[in-house]
């Protein structure tokens, strides 16, 4: 069943019509009804997505995997976690030969900085949760992806490797492997991530919220929170 599930999930975001970015970071070109639930999502950021869909029919490419690092900001702006993880690109040409870019963060997991830090989920609390801070050392496991719609411009390099220009992997980023392909789009903002979700679990460890969703709007917003303890 989960994976007759996952199947439809995938091949209907395939299968959508061509992506414009709209209002407040949506998608137009995917159904918005597939992917809101976060089980979904959970299975679409994990999904291997070169068993799911036949290369040669459906017009896709596949990179990856490039092992990674990056600083998280969560919502407040200074950084509260390094972000381990492996990137995933799948590139799919559209009919009218525009593009479409799943960026997918797997095997991940996260380690809070030193310090008490504001928590990642602290200054948005429209789900409810109050404003928090999460101790140092707090490790948990995270996965996510990125949509990226191309919409002008050209694939420039299939090559294997994130930095297509340098040949390399090293010092990966969804900027460096998107304007290394295509022409150079995602470092300018004229091909932004129009669809996000990213989840992070930090078991017990003493936190009073350990799960916390962070997502864009068209899949139903921020959730839950990594928090240590709550600020009045």
């Amino acid at each position: 069943m989960i994976r007759l599930r996952l199947a439809a999930i995938i091949i209907a975001l395939w299968l959508a019509t061509p992506a414009f970015a709209g209002p407040d970071g949506s998608l137009v070109g995917v159904p918005s009804g597939l992917l809101m639930l976060s089980p979904a999502d959970d299975l679409f950021a994990t999904a291997d997505l070169t068993a799911q869909v036949d290369p040669t029919s459906q017009g896709t490419q596949h990179y990856g995997p490039y092992p990674s690092s990056s600083p998280d900001s969560g919502t407040c702006g200074p950084d509260w976690a390094t972000d381990t993880f492996d990137r995933h690109f799948t590139v799919k040409t559209n009919h009218d030969g525009t593009f479409l870019v799943i960026e997918q963060f797997k095997n991940g997991s996260f380690v809070t900085n030193a310090g008490l830090n504001p928590s990642p989920g602290s200054c948005d609390t429209t789900d409810g949760s109050p404003p928090g801070m999460v101790n140092m050392g707090i490790a948990g496991s995270m996965h996510g992806y990125f949509l990226v719609p191309i919409l002008l411009g050209a694939q420039t390099s299939t090559s294997p490797f994130c930095n297509a220009m340098a040949m390399t992997n090293v010092a990966c980023t969804t900027t460096t492997f998107i304007d290394t392909h295509f022409t150079p789009c995602y470092g300018t903002g004229t091909c932004p991530v129009t669809t996000f979700f990213f989840h992070y679990s930090a078991g017990d460890q003493g936190l009073v919220e350990h799960e916390w969703k962070n997502a864009s709007a068209d899949r139903g917003g921020n959730h839950g929170d990594i928090r240590s303890v709550n600020v009045p």
